[in-house]
């Protein structure tokens, strides 16, 4: 691979600064929840570009079979208090003898970072742009978010919180794109956008988006185990958040363009084709290939359902967030490793029902001995709200809901072979469900 910088850091003269970083980062960069190539060991880097956002703090794209995002900090010695963020000291080239921090755990960088989103301008390949109608206060204190997986975020003062995304693709991120979308069209269940910033080189990229954060909320996941725990109903919450998506999805069909109803045999064939993939790498699943490729079937003969539009596209429990008696809705990136083209791409809501229809699934199997009856509730409540508001039932047409949430349950299968096995005997009932006729 080329070994490219656009803009080296002042400290580091000419020389390359891979031989500083390449080595740190081989190792480095496996260990993180966000690092997608954990199955592969990582010999080789490509630098796609450097910048000096402000003096110890790097901005650096790095080619690692995807593009990844690092924000690297700098210092001459080591500082006791960012010892969980170490990442290295450098030995040779440009850096050598600095101490390698992963900067988004530094106050000092976060703080910095801040002060260039609310100061929109450049710097080198980087474009920091803000609504010009929102306020950013100077001075919020920032802490960084333990919780993700896909991304970082730093929440600033309890006020703001900013997503960096680690891995990146050339366009538009959902994340920017479609909050700022939903807030043209009034809709005020998605926090609009305040300030981002995007890279021009190598790639028009979009970096991180800051929006308002909801300090009181506490999201869906959350908030349905602890109803468990307690033996609570959770079907007024339910009812409510089918509400709130079917408002979401109202102003996602006026806000974007939409595309026909879904062809029902490709759709099917889509689907199939990921199920032999599943089938291949899960051998639990192989029995129950005949059964699901029968609800796929069965999407060739039955209502399509409303036309395809822009969706959330990873819809679950997690997403939505409630604070004040209201749900609102969150993390529109969509699977980080799908092609962005393809997260963006009109797609059936369906789908986000069946995501949520499979969440409430999943919180059920929390609690020992589990309770059918509570999922069951939940999922009628939800789809009752969304009627409510939609103007149509996504239980009218059993066929396309049970393919819906056939596809999701083999995605997660597939994901939690991989990276939670303790989990598979969720999806997997899910699947014994779903692989009979009706079920």
């Amino acid at each position: 691979m080329t070994k490219t910088a656009t803009l080296v850091p002042r400290h580091a003269g000419t020389a390359g600064p891979l031989t500083s970083l390449a080595g740190l980062l081989c190792e480095w960069l496996p260990r993180q929840r966000w690092f997608a190539g954990k199955d592969r060991p990582l010999t080789e880097l490509n630098l796609l570009s450097m910048t000096e956002l402000f003096p110890g703090c790097l901005h650096v794209l790095v080619e690692a079979g995807d593009c990844y995002q690092l924000l690297l900090g700098t210092r001459e010695r080591p500082v006791p208090h960012l010892a969980h963020a170490l990442i290295g000291r450098a030995q040779q080239g440009p850096l050598a003898g600095l101490t390698i921090y992963d900067a988004l755990h530094d106050p000092r960088s976060a703080r910095f970072l801040l002060e260039r989103l609310r100061h929109p301008g450049t710097a080198g390949p980087l474009r920091f742009e803000a609504d010009p109608a929102v306020r950013v206060p100077s001075g919020l204190a920032p802490r960084l978010l333990e919780t993700e997986q896909s991304n970082s975020s730093l929440v600033y003062g309890d006020a703001f919180i900013l997503k960096v995304f680690r891995r990146v693709q050339p366009g538009v991120n959902p994340d920017l794109e479609v909050p700022g979308a939903l807030a043209a069209q009034g809709c005020g269940r998605v926090p609009a956008p305040v300030a981002w910033f995007r890279t021009a080189y190598p790639m028009g990229a979009t970096l991180g988006v800051l929006q308002p954060y909801l300090p009181n909320a506490r999201d869906g996941w959350a908030l349905a185990l602890r109803a468990l725990a307690a033996g609570d109903d959770f079907t007024a919450a339910s009812h409510e958040l089918g509400e709130a998506m079917a408002e979401v999805h109202l102003a996602l069909a006026s806000a974007f363009p939409r595309g026909r109803h879904d062809d029902g045999a490709r759709t099917a064939a889509a689907m199939a084709e990921r199920l032999t993939a599943a089938a291949r790498a899960v051998p639990a699943l192989r029995p129950h290939v005949p059964g699901l490729r029968s609800a796929f079937d069965a999407l060739g003969t039955c209502d399509p359902g409303p036309a395809a539009q822009r969706v959330h596209g990873d819809l679950h429990l997690g997403q939505v967030l409630r604070t004040g008696g209201e749900w609102f809705v969150t993390d529109f990136e969509g699977e980080p490793s799908r092609p962005l083209a393809e997260r963006r791409a009109p797609r059936s809501p369906v789908r986000d029902i069946a995501g949520m229809l499979r969440s409430f699934d999943y919180a059920a199997r929390q609690r020992r001995p589990w309770s059918p009856k509570w999922a069951h509730r939940c999922r009628e409540a939800f789809c009752a709200g969304y009627a409510g508001r939609a103007g149509w039932d996504p239980r009218a047409e059993p066929a396309l809901l049970r393919a819906h949430e056939t596809d999701r349950a083999v995605y997660e299968v597939l994901y939690e072979a991989r990276h939670r096995p303790d989990w598979l005997p969720v999806p997997m009932a899910a699947i014994e469900r779903l692989a009979v006729r009706g079920g």
